[in-house]
């Protein structure tokens, strides 16, 4: 019987039917065993007018009851127009009424304004409502009727988009009222969530609906198109010509009924937007603003399903996964600008750019997969051979997904530069849809095992940089060096740290959220810097247990560390003055919960914030340069007092004239030209702003022997010892003079101490009974009344 019934042309039948009857017909046993499948029809047949028939009993039950409430509400509203007719009659008899006195006509005024304000209110409130009601009554009419349109085994496309824009009509319609309802009167709020619930119970019906119909006509126009895997490889070479596009060979009636469901999603989604604004107002707006594209996300979706039959065969080469989205999205980037972004501005839908939509639909699809798909079995991998302990193949594996990742975000970006698009890639917002990375954002335990990973790789190659001893003895160089940097006579291990440190940070930079850099940026990058310290303190803390820092080498061994420090440490805080670095050291202060805005600008200056991610280390680096800074000066200080400690004893000389022909005392001669041989090998191997500081802390330290020693040492000082001295420290002040104009201004104890010596008898007795005003009078401000008077007590004049 069924061989005889005469078959429907194919072309009557809707695509939805084709595709069944493909499905369920695909061998000769099916169609054998057709006559079952008419019964199971048949009988689903039966079900559905059934519930079309409940549905429609439904409806009739319904329009009875909205129309009992419209002729119920009509008579309140007749009502209300009745009394304030009878109002209006009874105020204009009030006011003709010469009877009324004037007292009691104002007593009685506020009363009626009142009232009549009332009134007006609740007027206004029944119009408000009885729109309202009629339009949400329209809106759940057209909404049922597209359910029941779909429900039948023919529906008309024509008739289905009609009645869909009579619903968005309706919902703009209303959505206006209530927008103006929520700013004009906020008292009414119930009326306000009554409306929103009855809406979004439509909307919950009418946007998947929406979807469903969009996704069968993107079915119907063939898309997704086929993916051939065999062109995936060269993606370099763009050949539009041989890509087959659907929607750019679309035509008719196919292109008519997609544009006008393009269009019908755009106004759902640009009315959703509008609702959510106005339920979010005083919020985080973000939420109702930054929602993809629902088109877009359409087409991205069903060709990233197409794709993954493609993804499954190339995971453990990713290499292939990346090629293939990155030409699926070169390849149809300009059918967004040519033909869809048009409808999207036709839509009034502000603030779109399809072009920058699919681009982040494709990456945010491709994070995604890789999360679900990819990362796991990677991580599975690391475990497996942290049992065995073997890692570095796993962590080759990781190390180059994140290349993949990274050079992909690259090239995506550069298909955005390329339209003109001015998109800020540093708002946290727009980096988190433009790059791979994202799939941190969601695993931050994966972050910090790549962070780890990382950290390790580096670490591996600088300890063998470290070992090698020609770094610490050549000057730095490549990319780490700075303008000038010959001043800081940095050996070239500074550099290596740096440059792997550089090149680590710049590996997270794409990583979407500033929290999430500031963490990889503590768990990779603060360890090298440790490391850099520890190689460096312990060179020097070999130098110091071999020799004591006596000997010249050992002292050039401390000060190439220090400058390999001291340049580290520049990189680092010109570094911090970057926005990346601001921007992170501001999130980590913020977490910490201090609030910069409390301070004032003078208390907490940009460098302050800016260092606040590397700020602990880069305190360190200036802790351990001090620190052998003061120990270099100490050991030269050690040396000299040894040299000079005849001299400093020899109280007898102070009574003598100097012997003819000398300059300097004789005991004094060796000690001061050790002190100009190690301040010159100083001088030589350190850099120019430690050795300022050293020679200062020197002079310092010279100072306060001299005079402790000699001076105040109770010594006997005759002219011809005043003299001696004199002589003395003219030499020991030319020792420094290279390095400044005015050497005796570091020597501030000794040289004050030398005027009072010179002072006539006089002039010295009057600081005895002067005291503290005297000296400052006579430029005495580094001694105190009391060292001036054991100094006065001890100068012993011939006459």
């Amino acid at each position: 019987m069924i061989s005889e019934m005469i078959l429907p042309p194919a072309s009557s039948l809707s695509p939805s039917v084709i595709s069944y009857l493909d499905t369920k017909l695909r061998t000769k046993h099916d169609q054998e065993a057709s006559s079952s499948l008419l019964l199971e029809l048949e009988s689903e047949c039966n079900g559905l007018e059934k519930t079309l028939s409940d549905l429609n009993h439904i409806l009739e039950s319904r329009l009875f009851s909205y129309a009992s409430f419209s002729s119920q509400f009509a008579t309140h509203l007749t009502s209300v127009k009745a009394n304030l007719s009878d109002l209006h009659s009874y105020t204009a008899l009030s006011a003709g009424d010469s009877s009324l006195s004037d007292g009691t006509g104002r007593s009685e005024l506020p009363a009626l304004a009142k009232e009549v304000a009332r009134v007006e209110a609740v007027r206004l409130y029944a119009e408000t409502a009885l729109k309202l009601d009629t339009l949400v009554g329209d809106i759940e009419d057209a909404v049922s009727s597209v359910v029941n349109r779909n429900l039948r085994k023919h529906p008309s496309s024509r008739n289905l988009e009609d009645v869909r824009l009579i619903a968005i009509k309706a919902l703009k319609q209303a959505e206006d009222i209530l927008a103006w309802v929520t700013k004009a009167r906020p008292q009414w709020a119930r009326l306000v969530l009554a409306v929103d619930h009855r809406v979004d119970r439509a909307l919950a019906t009418l946007r998947p609906q929406a979807i469903a119909d969009h996704r069968s006509l993107l079915v119907s126009l063939g898309w997704p198109p086929s993916i051939s895997s065999s062109s995936t490889i060269d993606t370099d070479k763009k050949n539009s010509a041989a890509v087959s596009n659907p929607l750019f060979s679309m035509q008719g009636e196919l292109k008519r009924q997609y544009c006008e469901s393009f269009l019908a999603l755009c106004s759902l989604q640009e009315l959703q937007i509008q609702r959510k604004s106005r339920q979010l107002e005083g919020h985080n707006l973000e939420v109702a603003l930054c929602q993809p594209l629902w088109t877009i996300e359409e087409l991205v979706n069903s060709l990233f399903i197409a794709s993954q039959r493609h993804f499954s065969k190339w995971v453990d080469k990713p290499e292939f996964i990346f090629a293939l989205v990155y030409k699926i999205t070169r390849d149809y980037v300009d059918t967004m600008d040519d033909l869809l972004q048009p409808l999207v501005d036709e839509a009034m839908l502000l603030g779109y750019s399809c072009r920058e939509e699919w681009i982040s639909a494709m990456v945010s699809s491709l994070s995604t997969y890789l999360a679900k798909e990819i990362f796991p079995v990677y991580v599975g991998q690391l475990d497996e051979d942290v049992v065995t302990g073997i890692q570095s193949q796993a962590r080759i594996s990781w190390l180059n997904l994140i290349d993949l990742m990274i050079s992909f975000d690259k090239r995506v970006h550069s298909l955005i530069v390329q339209s003109g698009i001015l998109v800020s890639l540093q708002e946290e917002g727009n980096m988190q849809k433009l790059t791979s990375l994202q799939v941190f954002c969601d695993r931050p335990d994966w972050l910090e095992l790549w962070a780890e990973i990382e950290l390790n790789e580096v670490l591996d190659k600088l300890k063998l940089e470290v070992e090698d001893e020609r770094g610490w003895s050549m000057d730095v160089q490549g990319a780490a060096v700075l303008f000038g940097a010959e001043e800081y006579k940095s050996p070239a291990i500074s550099g290596a740290f740096l440059d792997r440190l550089s090149s680590l940070i710049d590996r997270c930079r794409s990583i979407p959220r500033i929290s999430l850099r500031s963490r990889f940026v503590r768990v990779a990058g603060a360890p090298v810097i440790y490391k850099f310290l520890d190689s460096v303190s312990l060179r020097c803390q070999e130098a110091e247990g071999l020799t004591a820092l006596t000997d010249d080498a050992a002292l050039i061994k401390v000060t190439r560390s220090v400058n390999a420090v001291r340049y580290v440490e520049t990189v680092l805080k010109e570094w911090c003055e970057d926005v990346f670095f601001l921007e992170m050291g501001l999130k980590e202060a913020e977490s910490y919960g201090t609030s910069f805005a409390e301070n004032s600008i003078n208390e907490v200056s940009m460098g302050d914030i800016g260092c606040g991610i590397l700020g602990e280390e880069i305190r360190k680096l200036e802790e351990f340069r001090v620190e052998w800074i003061e120990m270099l000066s100490t050991v030269v200080l050690r040396g000299f007092d040894a040299r000079c400690r005849d001299y400093i004893k020899n109280r007898k000389q102070w009574q003598e004239r100097s012997e003819e022909g000398l300059v300097v005392s004789r005991s004094l001669v060796d000690a001061l030209d050790y002190l100009q041989g190690k301040v010159s090998v100083l001088e030589g191997s350190l850099n120019k702003m430690d050795f300022v500081g050293l020679w200062r802390s020197l002079a310092s330290g010279v100072d306060k022997l001299i005079f402790n020693g000699i001076l105040f040492s109770n010594a006997k000082f005759h002219d011809g010892g005043t003299e001696r001295f004199g002589n003395d420290l003219t030499v020991l002040f030319g020792v420094f003079g290279a390095w400044c104009l005015r050497p005796e201004g570091f020597f501030p104890k000794i040289s004050e101490g030398l005027r009072l010596l010179k002072m006539d008898k006089n002039q010295l007795q009057g600081s005895l009974a002067g005291g503290e005003v005297w000296l400052k009078e006579n430029g005495i401000r580094h001694l105190s009344v009391a060292e001036a008077e054991k100094i006065a007590k001890n100068r012993v004049y011939n006459s």
